[in-house]
């Protein structure tokens, strides 16, 4: 499966979970249900992926942790907020840098209609 169509399968899982939940929900009950929709039509996904920051050689320890990863590509940072700000998709960004992964999403489920708070993003060259 390409990067267009894993996104495409998880973006369609996204708003199965936002019909089924609606908006106003914490953060981790939209990634519960995420990964279960994501598991159910066969794709591989970590929840909460420690990934180590290391700066000028040296390791800083863990850095952050990956919301989630699906299919050992796809990057996946959820939020409930009122408005996606444009340091959630830096903060996307920067996490594909590390991890040199090359397409990531930025969900925010709390919005009426969930197509407004989904930013596909791609890492800087």
């Amino acid at each position: 499966m390409d990067h267009s169509q894993l996104t495409g399968t998880i973006i369609q899982a996204a708003f199965r979970v936002h019909t089924e939940l609606g908006p106003g929900l914490l953060e981790s009950l939209y990634e519960a249900g995420l990964e279960m929709e994501l598991h159910s039509v066969g794709l591989t996904v970590k929840r909460q992926v420690e990934v180590p920051v290391v700066y000028k050689g040296n390791d800083l320890g863990i850095g952050f942790r990956a919301d989630m990863i699906v299919e050992g590509v796809v990057v996946l940072e959820l939020k409930s907020v009122e408005t996606l700000l444009q340091i959630h998709k830096a903060q996307l960004i920067t996490y594909l840098r590390i991890l040199n992964h090359p397409v990531g999403l930025l969900i925010n489920f709390n919005t009426t209609h969930l197509r407004d708070g989904i930013k596909r993003c791609v890492p800087y060259k």
